[in-house]
């Protein structure tokens, strides 16, 4: 890790994607940790980080890192699984804050709301590529039964807003259809991608109906923000009014209509930065 630094309370957490999913993350940090400031960036003008090779992604996240950290930041989160997959040891060692990847809280979570063992992970190619879920999963439970689906065009419905459609639920299952093939017993379904959150209802339902029994859906968002919680412990900002949101961009085009779609309210605007 970097240089240490000192922060308070009153720091701001920083939080970065390659594009608007990230916002999910922001949403689960507001309900989960109310009182806390957050400066978000999107790297939207290069997304998506999912096609790119591992090294241009770590060159991307470090750049993205270091904008919320000049920015005084007391924790970062990558709220990207494949910036996260491919890039987290170099972030950790450039940061003198504490710094939260996506992909091993989901990991936890899926573990923790699995009742058999058989796990099932979708992302993007990037993140499934990787293999960063694996190694995170088998590192906590070599047992683990873990089956793998890269799903790339969830990230267009999820920005079209379609979500809750016979659109989404055929393309839900015809993914769905190839990774239970892999294993008809996977019980959990971890959502690698910060995207998928938004069509998470329509996930457990398809894979719930090709499985024949329940399937829990574990989103990475939510695991993020509880893994923030406690890694803040007693620095957390516990004031009773909401924190501030400050939002930036590297290409602010659609913004003002996506933007709400992920973060769950109205939002500002973003201001326009160039890494």
């Amino acid at each position: 890790m970097g240089q240490d630094r000192t922060v308070t309370k009153r720091h701001p957490i920083g939080v970065f994607d390659s594009g608007v999913g990230g916002l999910t993350v922001v949403r689960a940090l507001r309900s989960a940790i109310p009182g806390e400031d957050i400066i978000y960036l999107g790297d939207t003008a290069r997304v998506p980080y999912g096609s790119k090779s591992p090294r241009t992604v770590e060159r991307y996240a470090l750049a993205c890192q270091q904008f919320l950290l000049d920015r005084g930041v007391k924790l970062v989160l990558i709220a990207c699984n494949t910036a996260s997959a491919n890039a987290l040891p170099a972030l950790i060692a450039a940061s003198p804050v504490p710094v939260i990847g996506a992909v091993e809280p989901g990991a936890s979570s899926a573990l923790a709301a699995t009742r058999n063992g058989h796990l099932g992970v979708i992302g993007t190619l990037g993140t499934i590529r990787s293999g960063a879920y694996a190694t995170a999963i088998h590192s906590r439970n070599p047992e683990a039964q873990l089956s793998a689906l890269a799903c790339p065009l969830l990230v267009p419905l999820a920005e079209e807003g379609w979500t809750d459609d016979d659109i989404a639920r055929l393309v839900a299952k015809r993914y769905l259809v190839q990774l239970f093939a892999q294993d008809r017993e996977i019980d959990t379904l971890v959502l690698g991608c910060t995207h998928y959150p938004l069509l998470k209802d329509v996930l457990a339902q398809v894979g719930s109906e090709i499985a024949g029994h329940p399937v829990a859906v574990v989103d990475s968002a939510s695991a993020m923000a509880e893994a923030a919680r406690e890694a803040l412990g007693s620095g957390a900002n516990r004031r009773s009014t909401a924190g501030r949101l400050d939002c930036f961009a590297t290409d602010t085009s659609r913004l003002d209509e996506l933007a709400p779609r992920f973060l769950g309210e109205p939002l500002t605007g973003f201001e326009l930065v160039d890494l």
